[in-house]
């Protein structure tokens, strides 16, 4: 039961299943359970794109779904988990309905081990039927393309891909090696592509980055059927795929045209909606008289399709008009404009995770499942470093320099808009001194249909660990101050210190000090020990979490300043902290009550 509980607390898990009858063994009723026969579950949830998760054993479960079994291409993901949690198993749909990274996840969220026993995840090689989801792509091909190139890729076949759109990041990575890339000026391997990556409606396994905008514009009460041909036709006759597509664009007057909502929510198109105003500063090729008549714009499908593009776009096709037939209603407008960067901010999401002081046990479940989530990490080389040993081999690493924090963030948003999974990855907690507040700030200035999902995980702040080293130094009032006034000036530093000594805070202290600013820290402790007492405990914690890992405690007057650097954080008694036992301890006042 505890296990049923935690899945029914888990986002990954829509609605949970007994057996007949077993509901009595339970002990207590668990809300939203659904008793039912295995065999009328698998009947009504056998479908293709499920995730079905099986709690028992292995042998039970093959027997029971091997009637249902057809096709790779059509089984839903089959999951099986021990009673208590320990392994999550792959069964069936590792790669096509996303078995794999379904289990990676599941088993993050649950501190459980992932067992798969496909060939890419054993050898460590990059599953090419199955990793342009993280990237925000769509995959089409035929099914027996995709079976020779998975049979040629488990024989170490060199595989010939060519990549036209999206991020080539991935292509750096270590599972890349047996790949060979190649572009349309090398004739001869162009001919043998055994993978396309791009917009083009090729014959082969393809994965389709979302680069194509769709503008239209359409007569009141258009048939969803004519719109759907309409665009049908027009990506034919430009040789697209309908995989490709970014999303649609039109006049905000048409944000009740029903054919047209039907269409974007049944193919999960997004929609965006332009005013009158907006679209009439668009210049057009063809602008029209009778449209500015009757719209306020002399242009709504080539204008709204430019407009969304951006500086990444331009017209691959300019405004066609389709007609309805005898039986139909309404005529359709559409423009084609084709994205440079791919644009999905619909499928990205940017997550801000804090790694911890260092060590991988001080790393979060939270965070944890978020890092697996993400097909790209960004973050300073050192913290990166201690995370590598749990990256995937067809996830990205993105290295950053310290001083690099604005372009960093925007890296990440700009990827996430692309609909790339990201993690922004900074120590300790994101939210203290990391990058959650930049970031935030740079997200907020995307326009609102433009912002990928974005979430912050906690992590467990380096004060909070030097505090658990220390004893229980901040188990009263306390503040947490840094000292670099790189990005705030140093009167405004100096006179929080001041506050904090008068308010007797206890002091946490971040960055206390560098090579280029070696004078701030002796002026805070001048300043503090004006109003405590020369004696007042104060700890020295560096590279907490780390193979050197040190911890001493020192007074305000006998802290050895020149043994402090951007590695140290520091920990200020108040008038009521005490050293006993080589412990530090703030009072709560219980004793005195």
């Amino acid at each position: 039961m505890p296990l049923l509980e935690r899945l029914q607390a888990s986002k990954y898990v829509d609605q949970i299943f007994i057996s007949k009858g077993s509901s009595f063994f339970l002990e207590k009723k668990i809300e939203g359970l659904v008793e039912s026969s295995p065999i009328d579950f698998l009947k009504d949830h056998w479908q293709k794109n499920n995730k079905l998760i099986f709690l028992g054993s292995i042998g039970a479960v093959v027997r029971l779904i091997s009637p249902f079994v057809k096709s790779k291409e059509d089984d839903p993901a089959i999951l099986v988990m021990d009673s208590k949690a320990k392994n999550v198993i792959t069964l069936l749909g590792g790669h096509k309905q996303g078995g794999d990274r379904f289990a990676n996840e599941l088993a993050a969220a649950l501190e459980a081990e992932v067992i798969c026993t496909s060939d890419s995840f054993t050898e460590r090689r990059i599953p090419l039927d199955c990793f342009g989801e993280g990237w925000g792509w769509k995959r089409g091909g035929k099914k027996v393309d995709w079976r020779k190139l998975m049979i040629g890729q488990s024989k170490e076949q060199k595989n010939i891909v060519f990549q036209a759109k999206g991020s080539k990041l991935w292509q750096k990575l270590k599972g890349c090696s047996n790949f060979s890339f190649v572009g349309k000026n090398d004739p001869i391997s162009f001919k043998n592509i055994e993978l396309y990556i791009g917009h083009e409606n090729r014959n082969i396994c393809s994965w389709h980055p979302p680069t194509i905008i769709i503008g239209i514009g359409c007569e009141r009460n258009t048939d969803e059927k004519v719109i759907q041909r309409a665009i049908d036709e027009s990506f034919n006759q430009n040789g697209l795929s309908l995989l490709s597509i970014s999303g649609l664009a039109t006049i905000d007057k048409k944000n009740d045209e029903i054919g047209l909502l039907n269409l974007s929510k049944k193919n999960e198109w997004p929609i965006y909606f332009f005013s009158a105003l907006e679209l009439s500063q668009v210049k057009v090729p063809t602008p029209s008289n009778v449209v500015l008549n009757e719209m306020g714009t002399p242009s709504v499908a080539e204008a709204a399709a430019i407009l969304l593009g951006g500086h990444s776009g331009r017209l691959k096709q300019e405004k066609k008009i389709y007609y309805s037939n005898e039986d139909e209603c309404g005529a359709v407008t559409i423009a084609l404009v084709e994205l440079s960067i791919p644009f999905a901010p619909h499928k990205g999401e940017l997550h801000l995770i804090g790694s911890g002081p260092g060590d991988l046990t001080m790393l979060t479940p939270d965070s944890r499942l978020a890092l697996t989530r993400c097909s790209a990490w960004i973050g300073y080389t050192p913290y990166l470093n201690y995370l590598d040993s749990i990256r995937r081999p067809d996830q990205v690493r993105i290295d950053s320099e310290l001083t690099f924090e604005k372009d960093r963030c925007q890296y990440a948003i700009d990827l996430a808009k692309e609909g790339v999974k990201v993690a922004l990855i900074s120590s300790g907690d994101s939210g203290i001194y990391g990058m959650a507040g930049l970031a935030l700030e740079l997200w907020l200035n995307e326009k609102i249909d433009s912002r990928p999902l974005f979430q912050v995980h906690p992590g467990i702040s380096s004060f909070q660990m030097a505090a658990a080293k220390l004893g229980a130094p901040f188990m009263n009032d306390f503040c947490s101050i840094s000292l670099s006034d790189l990005l705030t000036p140093w009167d405004q530093i100096e006179k929080r210190i001041k506050s904090a000594a008068i308010g007797d805070f206890v002091i946490a202290i971040f960055n206390p000090k560098s090579k280029k600013r070696d004078w701030q820290l002796k002026k805070t402790f001048d300043l503090l020990i004006e109003c405590r007492k020369p004696f007042t405990p104060v700890a020295m914690a560096r590279e907490l979490g780390r193979p050197d890992e040190s911890i001493e405690i020192h007074t305000l007057e006998t802290l050895p300043f020149d043994q402090v650097d951007m590695l140290t954080i520091l920990v200020i008694g108040n008038s009521q902290s005490v050293i006993k036992n080589n412990r530090f301890l703030t009072p709560r006042g219980y004793f005195s009550n």
